[in-house]
């Protein structure tokens, strides 16, 4: 389908970029679609970025039917702007709306839609290493009736933010506390999905963290609640003696992106990489006997994320030194000098706009 673009009249100027931040500013223009069930998806177009509006009865406001996914613009070091695997970002959200009742798009064009999107807001892509443009598109039910059912009417948007290095002062570890008490999501739920009410249920146990000085909890599983599965906004791996783990992928756990991009690295460079169920008394038993040498958590704001201190039942773990590990250090080195054009891409993992 043909794309309708409409300038905005009133462009905005670009702020600092040693002042962006995350998630503060937006870019000039969003994209939109609607859905209707009898027409499928309909009217795509780029409109100046505005508010929206909704009926009371919208079906996202009262049941939760919405998806999103998140990934970035980057600037090359020569000019060029690019984007890190963004299909599978769209598969992702096509899975994440299958297990919602929300409708698909088709691959092809939703890649023509996201690539007309970044192309007209190109300017709004910093230059310095480590920033980038956030993509945000977004997906919600907006039938205006009560009643809980599938989806006859949908939106499907794009909107972007100018974003700041998020290691401006270094990479410097986190604090990660191991959650006892809430669970994130349950096998045969909605954990593979990226969608809003999976952020909103981790609110409770995060406040708790944030109180004890701890900046993300880490998730047991919400069946046995003796398995590791995710921090809260990232996957999570592990260096134990010469093995590197992440949790497998049961059906409760996001598949990120970055996680899949840093097991196909690592198994690249030689390491042993097994994607398996790791209790918390395995990973409580490496830390004690000084098998785990190194953790991180991985996603698209942080790339790589060490973790320094680790708390369970109340008592804190020191993970190497609290320093950056070395493998941890060598992932974001190659992960983000692809993203950024610094480096080879050997892998076909660039898409350029």
């Amino acid at each position: 389908m043909e794309i309708k673009i409409t300038k905005t009249q009133t462009p905005k100027v670009m702020p600092k970029e040693s002042e962006l931040g995350f998630g503060k500013y937006f870019s000039d223009h969003m994209f939109v679609m609607d859905y209707e069930k009898d027409k499928g998806w309909i009217n795509p177009r780029i409109v100046p970025f505005e508010r929206i509006t909704l009926h009371p009865a919208s079906t996202v406001l009262h049941y939760g039917s919405e998806i999103f996914e998140g990934l970035k613009a980057y600037r090359a070091e020569n000019g060029d702007v690019q984007l890190f695997r963004p299909m599978e970002n769209i598969r992702r959200m096509n899975r994440s709306a299958e297990r919602m009742c929300l409708p698909q798009i088709d691959e092809n064009d939703f890649l023509e839609y996201l690539t007309e999107f970044v192309r007209c807001e190109k300017d709004w892509v910093p230059h310095s290493f480590g920033t980038s443009l956030y993509l945000r598109p977004f997906m919600f039910g907006n039938d205006e009736t009560l009643g809980v059912h599938s989806v006859a009417r949908a939106t499907f948007m794009i909107i972007a933010s100018p974003s700041g290095s998020y290691y401006k002062e270094g990479i410097n570890p986190v604090k990660i506390m191991i959650e006892t008490e809430d669970v994130r999501t349950v096998r045969g739920g909605t954990g593979y999905a990226k969608c809003g009410g999976n952020y909103a249920a981790s609110n409770r146990a995060g406040e708790r963290a944030n109180q004890k000085g701890y900046s993300q909890v880490l998730w047991l599983d919400g069946v046995e609640r003796k398995y590791i599965e995710e921090v809260g906004a990232m996957n999570v791996m592990f260096r134990i003696g010469d093995e590197i783990v992440t949790p497998k992928l049961t059906g409760s756990i996001l598949p990120g992106i970055t996680r899949m991009s840093c097991i196909e690295v690592l198994k690249g460079l030689g390491y042993k990489v097994s994607e398996r169920l790791l209790s918390v008394d395995e990973l409580m038993g490496a830390i004690k006997s000084g098998e785990l040498k190194e953790a991180w958590g991985c996603g698209t704001a942080a790339v790589v994320s060490p973790i320094g201190k680790l708390m369970y039942e109340d008592v804190e773990y020191v993970i190497n030194g609290n320093e950056i590990g070395s493998i941890t250090k060598q992932l974001y080195d190659i992960l983000t000098g692809i993203q950024w054009g610094k480096t080879e891409d050997k892998f076909g993992w660039v898409y350029k706009i």
